[in-house]
């Protein structure tokens, strides 16, 4: 059992004012792993206060400081390597081989690269008669989602840091353990007391209690869309500045020169690595009519020689899904997949074979899907995928920017200036092109319902600052 029933402030952990807790689950047993406390108003205010205190100090720190500060961190999480894959791998369900690869190497890179990205970062210029300054824009609310523990969490600390923002993080309550990990990394690593503080407990109260906060003047947030206009909803009361990212349901478009093994590959990587819980997989493969034979064969194959199963297991390849609701959810979706007339390429309803304890879901591959159906417009956060054909280019834009959404996308191809046409005119926040490599330099987040702002990079610090603009200065 993990049980840590204190939450982490002012640089300690101490127990909260309320007595409810709320119980960790691992979704590849389904059985309870840990507790923790689920805080109180009065625990959150604690935290805010001491956020509020370091303010003057670490917000005038100098730049130097803080990268030394943002490299003590990212040795110090190298040194806690082995016993955060484990935690991941547990409370998330994540197999062993992804939760180093993916997870923990994420969060490490995040810390790196905003060091590198600070050395590069210039905090004061000057334009004609005027001077312009970047200022801490104060005290941060940062609030993770559960489907990348350290990711998302890791880049919104960092990009803190490096701003000189103190801040108060509130961690999703089904993956808290590895957030609550980072606390003692940033105290070993020698972040002054009061600039981190982590309270755990619900949405209703700690959620909502940061986006209403009126000494919170910045809240980043990672989620549902609905949370996200909620979050906007209550910062407006007090006009704080609000950045989000939020669902997506990002096309894969298939040139006709592409190869169509490697096509399906990219395609079943996008729905499969997590278990398809990747607000930024490939949902949508946009297939051109005249391949649709090809790429069933192979996405078929493809996506069926991934192991899924026990999450220690080196060889497992994708794990179950979070929780029984989610569960629900994704066979909801694919049910309303059957009923809408896609026909069922690959997997469909229940539980794999031989995995009737833990969440699995069986990967499934739609066919014939239009761009109306349900599957092929709302985010199901499973390893579900639509596969949809397309007669010319044009209309694989139109279906490709055919959605609420605009976090991410990807197009496989070999002619340059079809895939460069096809990348500039799909409306989302971030392309990739073939086997394009992430970029932790590279600028996150989204067009239209999938958020407001960017994170990663000195995008994600200037996320945490205000620009002062000075006119008259003598020289």
């Amino acid at each position: 059992m993990r049980t840590n029933l204190n939450h982490f402030i002012n640089g300690e952990w101490i127990g909260s004012t309320g007595s409810e807790t709320i119980q960790v689950c691992n979704p590849a047993t389904e059985e309870v792993i840990g507790e923790i406390s689920s805080g109180t108003e009065e625990d959150l205010n604690k935290a805010v206060a001491a956020a509020k205190a370091a303010f003057p100090s670490f917000s005038k720190t100098s730049k130097e400081e803080r990268i030394q500060l943002l490299e003590a961190i990212a040795n110090e999480y190298e040194n806690k390597k082995d016993e955060l894959i484990d935690v991941i791998t547990e409370e998330l369900g994540s197999p062993v081989s992804i939760s180093q690869n993916v997870h923990y190497t994420m969060g490490y890179n995040h810390f790196k690269h905003a060091a590198e990205a600070l050395k590069d970062f210039s905090f004061e210029e000057n334009r004609g008669n005027h001077k312009i300054r970047k200022e801490s824009i104060g005290v941060s609310g940062l609030i993770t989602p559960w489907n990348f523990p350290t990711n998302q969490t890791s880049t919104k600390i960092a990009g803190a840091i490096a701003a000189g923002s103190p801040m108060v993080l509130k961690p999703a309550s089904m993956t808290p353990f590895a957030a609550m990990m980072l606390a003692d990394i940033l105290a070993t690593a020698g972040v002054p007391k009061g600039v981190f503080n982590l309270v755990n407990g619900s949405g209703s109260t700690i959620g909502n209690g940061i986006s209403k906060h009126p000494d919170i003047d910045f809240v980043s947030f990672t989620g549902s869309g609905k949370v996200g206009e909620k979050i906007m909803k209550n910062g407006a009361e007090t006009i704080k500045k609000v950045a989000l990212e939020l669902g997506g349901k990002s096309p894969l478009v298939v040139l006709e020169d592409a190869d169509m093994e490697k096509a399906a590959k990219t395609a079943a990587w996008n729905i499969m690595m997590n278990t398809g819980q990747v607000c930024s997989a490939a949902t949508r493969a946009i297939i051109p009519a005249s391949k649709k034979e090809a790429f069933e064969k192979a996405v078929k194959q493809a996506v069926s020689s991934f192991e899924y199963g026990d999450p220690k297991q080196t060889e497992t390849k994708t794990g179950p899904l979070i929780s029984k609701d989610q569960w629900d959810t994704v066979q909801s979706y694919i049910e309303k997949g059957i009923h809408e007339g896609a026909t069922l390429l690959l997997g469909g309803t229940g539980k794999p074979e031989g995995l009737e304890t833990g969440y699995y879901v069986k990967p499934t591959v739609f066919t014939d899907v239009t761009n109306d159906m349900v599957i092929a417009q709302e985010e199901i956060f499973g390893p579900i995928l639509s596969v949809i054909t397309y007669n010319d280019l044009d209309e694989a834009l139109e279906i490709a920017n055919d959605t609420i959404y605009g976090l991410a996308g990807y197009v496989v191809g070999k002619d340059k200036r079809t895939l460069a046409h096809v990348a500039n005119n799909i409306k989302a926040g971030q392309i990739t092109v073939n086997d394009g490599k992430t970029d932790f330099f590279a600028p996150f987040g989204g067009y239209k319902q999938s958020g407001i702002g960017r994170e990663w990079g000195d995008y994600g610090i200037e996320e945490y600052l205000e620009v002062k603009a000075i006119m008259g200065l003598p020289s």
